[in-house]
């Protein structure tokens, strides 16, 4: 169950990172890239319970963890700079 949540907010960055990129305003833009941000966080909430719970080996999901992470701080630095070009 905690795996099929995490394939779906994992897949879910991706679909909404691409209409992102295809966005028709810098507001339609900022609102896409914040429902990135949501997803990627909802990752790492997924691997720390797969984690807390044992079912996967900590180690083995601290390399995608810490991409998750980046992921986060990228598209919060990308909406942090559109939000700035809006004003």
């Amino acid at each position: 169950m905690i795996g099929k949540q995490l394939l779906r907010s994992a897949t879910s960055v991706g679909a909404n990172y691409r209409a992102a990129c295809r966005a028709k305003s810098n507001a339609d833009f900022i609102s896409k890239m914040g429902t990135v941000e949501e997803e990627a966080d909802e990752c790492l909430y997924w691997m720390e319970l797969l984690a807390e719970a044992k079912l996967v080996q900590p180690e083995k999901l601290q390399p995608l963890m810490a991409e998750a992470d980046e992921l986060v701080a990228i598209t919060v630095s990308s909406i942090n700079t559109a939000k700035a070009r809006k004003t």
